[in-house]
């Protein structure tokens, strides 16, 4: 039996989306951040999990655009033996749909692994602001190789690819050695009179805040500088203004990879101050840290989004990291309310009709909406989905959503079961296909193999999942919402029969091709 391993994703990097969006509308666009207090993965349009940590979302031109850190080649913090994986962007019309952009720029250089890999303190914060004096756009990245503790690039297009230019100056930590724990989290803001400013963490002084005048061509500081925003024991700055009145919002307090962290904010008249004493609005940031604050200013309304890093309980490779996203609420006096951490958030989203395109051959699929991870997939646990096949004709294509988590010693192994009226597997496997642990990421997204077998409309069957050796584990995406009614969802304990989890949909899809539809 030949076994053909599929992968959808986007190797590319830098792939220009330079063109300006026609024919919006308004309409409400729901984010949404939990389901039944779980975290929600969000997925791209090929189904595989926004992969873009610690960054922020911009609006350029009508589109909105992701950027952050990718985890899913393998980066783990202060693991020596893993890789950096680069910046990626995403992009969309509403917030909810989105599509990947690659790469900024091509990081699987040997100068960019020296500078970035598990055996450095490694590379975050990939921020992005237009400069109109000269059509560029300009993006700022913590590094650790150097003094000033940042990188610039310029780019034509907000997706890039981005080019380095000179290594930037800046007025805190110039005569700190190189390549120390000198100046780090930063947040870029360009004001209305086209001024930039770079909030940043000096690490030397325990953590207070930074804000540095920038050159007019946004790559460097000019020396203009406020110090000790805060006081110290705080990172992640956010800087905007609305009605006048600047406010930097900060992680208090600081905390690599932490899950709920406190939100503050200060305010002034000014960008370089005096700022008023702090006041916490969140306790522990809906259960993340704060990551940034974007605003949007479009024709109904102005949003102040607030987001934070949902990190995966410090995990030194955090691609199973989550987002939240929802617009801050102001008081009458201008002051910021506290966060009300929301499951699900509606705004007026000026946006181009999304249009999702459906995959040749699809037969069956559970969908990607309100799906939560969960890694158990080892030798001694296995887990199953079963599914009616609409069609007779031959099953070209399976996928199932997994990861992996740690290091695997085995291979994941996808198999397919006829079932009988219980939806539990029966007889032989009809097709057996082992995907190699390097071919299967770190973030969750589809595997597909391909069976090559014929199924026959109306005729119940088994996607089993399993894994022979331990050494980590693979991962699944559940749903308790339960998507998809004509199957269920299995598992089983080590050699045990499997059970049958009625409420429970994990996410797959199956392609059946030349095939002759059921009736209904």
């Amino acid at each position: 039996m030949k076994k053909l391993i599929l992968f959808f994703g986007i190797l590319a990097f830098g792939m220009p989306f330079c063109q300006l969006t026609v024919g919006q509308t308004t309409r409400q666009a729901t984010l949404i951040n939990f389901v039944d207090n779980r975290q929600i993965t969000r997925f791209d349009g090929l189904a595989a999990a926004v992969d873009a940590h610690d960054g922020e979302i911009a609006l350029f031109d009508g589109v909105y655009y992701l950027y952050g850190t990718s985890y899913d080649c393998g980066f783990e913090w202060q693991n020596t033996n893993a890789p950096f994986c680069g910046f990626k962007v995403y992009t969309s019309s509403d917030l909810v749909h989105w599509t990947d952009k690659g790469f900024l720029f091509d990081t699987q250089t040997e100068i960019w692994q020296e500078r970035c890999n598990g055996g450095t303190y490694g590379c975050f914060r990939p921020h992005v602001v237009y400069n109109k004096k000269n059509n560029n756009y300009v993006l700022w990245i913590n590094v650790y190789d150097n003094r000033v503790g940042f990188r610039v690039f310029t780019s034509s297009c907000p997706a890039g690819p981005f080019t380095e230019v000179a290594e930037p100056t800046l007025a805190v930590n110039s005569d700190a050695p190189v390549a120390g724990l000198n100046n780090g989290d930063h947040d870029l803001f360009v004001d209305d009179d086209d001024v930039a400013y770079i909030a940043y963490t000096d690490w030397r002084t325990g953590g207070t805040i930074v804000i540095d005048k920038l050159n007019e061509d946004y790559t460097s500081g000019t020396g203009k500088h406020v110090k000790d925003v805060t006081s110290g024991r705080t990172e992640a700055p956010g800087m905007m203004k609305r009605n006048g009145i600047y406010y930097i919002l900060y992680s208090d307090p600081n905390c690599g990879y932490c899950g709920g962290t406190g939100t503050s904010y200060k305010s002034a008249a000014a960008p370089l101050g005096p700022w008023t004493e702090g006041t916490k609005i969140s306790s522990n940031s809906c259960g993340g840290q704060p990551s940034f604050v974007s605003v949007f200013k479009l024709e109904s309304d102005t949003i102040f989004l607030y987001g934070s890093d949902l990190w995966n309980n410090g995990a030194r490779n955090e691609s199973l990291a989550n987002f939240y996203w929802a617009p801050l609420r102001f008081n009458a006096n201008g002051s910021i309310a506290p966060l009300e951490c929301q499951g699900a958030i509606t705004l007026p989203i000026e946006e181009t009709p999304f249009e999702p395109e459906t995959p040749i051959d699809l037969d069956c699929s559970s969908g990607n909406d309100g799906f939560s991870t969960f890694s158990d997939i080892t030798d001694a646990c296995s887990r199953g989905q079963t599914f009616v096949a609409t069609c007779t004709g031959t099953l070209t294509a399976v996928s199932f959503a997994t990861h992996r988590s740690g290091y695997p010693e085995a291979g994941l192994t996808i198999e397919i079961y006829k079932t009988g009226s219980n939806y539990l597997p029966i007889g032989n496997a009809l097709s057996s296909i082992v995907v190699p642990t390097d071919a299967i990421g770190w973030a969750p997204k589809f595997v597909t193999v391909q069976p090559n077998i014929q199924v026959k409309a109306g005729t119940s069957y088994a996607i089993v999942v399993k894994t022979t050796k331990g050494g980590g584990s693979y991962g699944m995406q559940y749903n308790d919402r339960f998507p998809y009614k004509q199957g269920r969802a299995l598992y089983r304990l080590n050699t045990q029969n499997f059970n049958v989890e009625a409420n429970r949909t994990l996410m797959f899809q199956t392609f059946i091709h030349a095939g002759t539809r059921a009736k209904h």
